[in-house]
């Protein structure tokens, strides 16, 4: 056992009536990659979010390297040696790459009231190019880079100061596989410094295979810790639900007929640098899956097929003939679109859960040309409870919620809109096992309905597993079609996407 260097002793935080930590203690120790696994609302962001300074807790403290800290907020945390990489996005818009970076630091640069850009944007340079992230240059806006890129400017941002302690918050999700083989070279190397990395995950076999200690949380309280050498993966399932669960996540039929019936085609479509002459169709009644690795096109694919791609050349048209333009268009036509970045495409994040679920139905439920808040709070609770949404109510603000919640709040809009044709773009990115069987069983269930699916994912099994027809995609291009089939396996997607 390694030297303690972080004790949280008795850790309790609420949000309204939702007591989310329970008197908590957990010790970490130097040199360890220690995994903090749970439930949606278990408890695990804001512990963590706590000791970061993004939440200040109701009682309790955090002792680190023999000192008790209080951060007022994360640049005060980052100087007291705690660090966070945060599940969404954690960089701020309108600011270079290198402004990130230093946040809250940047009287590094100042000298007789003025800042030195050049010298800022040089070093945060030198720190990119350090980490293998040349391709990023710090003089440009954040917003000139996709989600995975803004993430690998956080993991600098995190780490370039060498921190005691690092929080990795679901970060792997948000990264494809280059990107996590970089964030784990970083965990290995703060490891190594001796540092405590504190991993977040709800990839439970990439939670053994990286962490030397696993702690589990529960409803807001402390469950159990339990070493690498004795984990399994069927261990830590019944550990976070308190019941064994199988693996029967994915659909068991196999050899079921697809509709010929064509409920939207897209031909030719091209965006500059993203997707190049791309040809799909959906059927009635069927799962497409769409992968591949990051940056193949595949994500663009689903904003495209909305209407949501500024530069989208080729059509996109329903089976009526009806083309599809813009986000109005698609959502008149009864389409619905979950993106993977939940937080800045699908949710207006400092809003009620019930304006978010509401907000595409809005029209449907007037009456008389009126909105009656009454109605609202009914449709709102509804599809809320429908996909268990833990929440306080549905008056609280999607920001005050779990990633995995907000998750069911995206869901939860358009069941409650009724789409006939849903694009899900990495629907259980930072989601449990039992909520991901619970997704999957809503999307076979729609299927069976007569709803048609795109899924748009990142993860193969998922693909294999729920899937009547998936597209490997590559370079911007489908470079492979493959049917359901019991004998399909990863390595056969595998082949097409590198």
């Amino acid at each position: 056992m390694g030297e303690l260097l972080l004790k949280a002793d008795s850790i309790d935080k609420h949000f309204g009536i939702t007591h989310a930590l329970d008197h908590v203690s957990l010790t970490f120790n130097k040199g360890e990659i220690h995994a903090l696994i749970g439930e949606n609302g278990s408890g695990k962001s804001t512990i963590t979010n706590c000791l970061t300074g993004i939440y200040k807790k109701d009682s309790g403290t955090f002792t680190l390297d023999g000192t008790v800290i209080e951060p007022k907020n994360q640049v005060d945390a980052n100087h007291l040696g705690a660090a966070i990489i945060v599940q969404e996005i954690g960089t701020l818009s309108g600011l270079t790459v290198a402004e990130n970076i230093f946040l809250g630091n940047e009287d590094m640069f100042i000298s007789h009231g003025i800042k030195n850009a050049s010298a800022m944007n040089r070093k945060a340079q030198q720190y990119l190019n350090e980490y293998g992230f040349d391709h990023i240059d710090a003089a440009r806006s954040i917003d000139d880079y996709n989600f995975e890129d803004r993430k690998l400017v956080e993991i600098v941002k995190a780490t370039y100061f060498n921190p005691k302690v690092l929080v990795v918050d679901e970060t792997t999700t948000a990264l494809g596989q280059k990107g996590r083989e970089e964030l784990f070279k970083v965990m290995h190397r703060m490891k190594g410094m001796g540092s405590c990395v504190i991993f977040i995950s709800h990839d439970l076999d990439e939670v053994i295979e990286l962490s030397d200690s696993i702690s589990v949380l529960r409803d807001g309280v402390y469950i159990g810790s339990i070493d690498k050498a004795d984990a399994t993966v069927d261990i830590l399932k019944k550990m976070m639900v308190g019941r064994e669960i199988g693996d029967n996540y994915y659909r068991t039929d196999y050899g079921e007929a697809i509709s010929d019936e064509v409920v939207i085609s897209a031909k030719n479509i091209s965006v500059p640098g993203q997707l190049d002459d791309v040809s799909l169709e959906l059927h009635k009644g069927e799962i497409l899956g769409i992968g591949g690795l990051s940056e193949c096109g595949m994500h663009e694919i689903g904003k495209a097929l909305f209407g949501a791609s500024y530069f989208r050349k080729g059509s996109v048209t329903l089976a009526d003939g009806t083309s599809i333009d813009s986000i109005p268009d698609a959502i008149s036509h009864s389409m619905a679109y979950a993106s993977k970045d939940r937080d800045n495409e699908s949710l207006v994040i400092n809003d009620t859960i019930c304006e978010n679920i509401c907000l595409p139905s809005l029209e449907e439920l007037k009456k008389g040309g009126f909105l009656f808040g009454s109605a609202m709070k009914a449709f709102a609770n509804k599809f809320a409870r429908q996909m268990s949404t833990k929440m306080t109510g549905v008056d609280q603000f999607v920001s005050a919620l779990s990633g995995g919640n907000k998750q069911k709040v995206v869901l939860a809009r358009w069941i409650g809109k009724d789409s006939d044709l849903i694009i899900l773009d990495s629907p259980t990115r930072g989601i449990d096992v039992k909520v991901k069987a619970d997704i999957y069983a809503m999307m076979d269930n729609m299927r069976k309905n007569g709803k048609s699916i795109i899924m748009i994912s990142e993860e193969i099994m998922e693909l294999i597993g729920m899937a009547d027809r998936i597209l490997i995609m590559k370079d911007g291009k489908i470079n492979g079609e493959f049917q359901r089939s019991e004998s399909l396996s990863d390595m056969d997607l595998i082949e097409k996407m590198i």
